[in-house]
């Protein structure tokens, strides 16, 4: 005879929004908190190389990302301080901070392409090496550090469209954190018992008499 179990198979569990609004809160603050950090580092490095004369003799410039343009580092931390708000806010809020992070990013990456092409910083150091201020530098190079500022970029652009699109299954601060604009009401006061021994003390202090009707 076969045995019959009324014990039910165990069936798997659907992957529900649950598991969507995690795996997309940690996408976007790895990839948010990462592009900041790496875009915050490509600024301080060096993004132009050249050659000045000066008298008769040429010596070499050097531009840092944060000579060219501080754009890209600006987007950066107003990007992060995006990343961060999106916990404390709700609703339209979340949904205007995510954007707000998107835009970040999206500035960064054009801001960093755009510093690629710039030689006005190395140009501005010749003019001030010289004293002439129509100086300017040659054998022109660029490094590739405007570009790892770039993808920094994108990467804050990708936190944001995570953000836009899953943001609304992402948890939010405790609303102990939150202030209501309404007061909180106070408990009221138990009524004082008129027979306990310091009621009685204290209707004397003020010439009463505790045993009167």
């Amino acid at each position: 005879m076969e045995c019959v179990t009324a014990v039910p198979s165990p069936r798997p569990e659907p992957a529900g929004p649950s598991r969507t609004g995690r795996t997309s809160l940690a996408a976007a603050l790895l990839s948010g908190a990462l592009g900041a950090a790496v875009t915050l580092l490509a600024t301080r490095q060096e993004w132009l190389e050249g050659t000045a004369t000066v008298a008769g003799g040429a010596f070499p410039l050097t531009a840092q990302g944060s000579d060219v343009t501080g754009v890209p580092a600006a987007l950066a931390v107003v990007g992060l301080a995006a990343l961060v708000a999106v916990f404390a806010v709700r609703r339209a809020g979340r949904l205007a901070v995510s954007a707000v992070l998107a835009l970040s990013g999206a500035g960064t990456v054009a801001a960093a392409l755009l510093g690629a092409s710039d030689s006005t910083a190395l140009d501005e150091k010749a003019a001030q090496a010289s004293g002439d201020a129509s100086a300017t530098v040659g054998a022109l190079s660029h490094t590739a550090w405007p570009y790892v500022a770039a993808v920094g970029g994108l990467l804050l652009l990708v936190a944001g469209l995570l953000a836009l699109r899953y943001g609304r299954l992402w948890p939010a601060m405790s609303g102990r954190y939150e202030r209501g604009g309404a007061p909180r009401p106070r408990r009221a006061a138990a009524p004082a018992d008129p027979d306990r021994p310091e009621e009685l003390w204290k209707a004397l202090d003020r010439g009463e008499d505790p045993t009167g009707a």
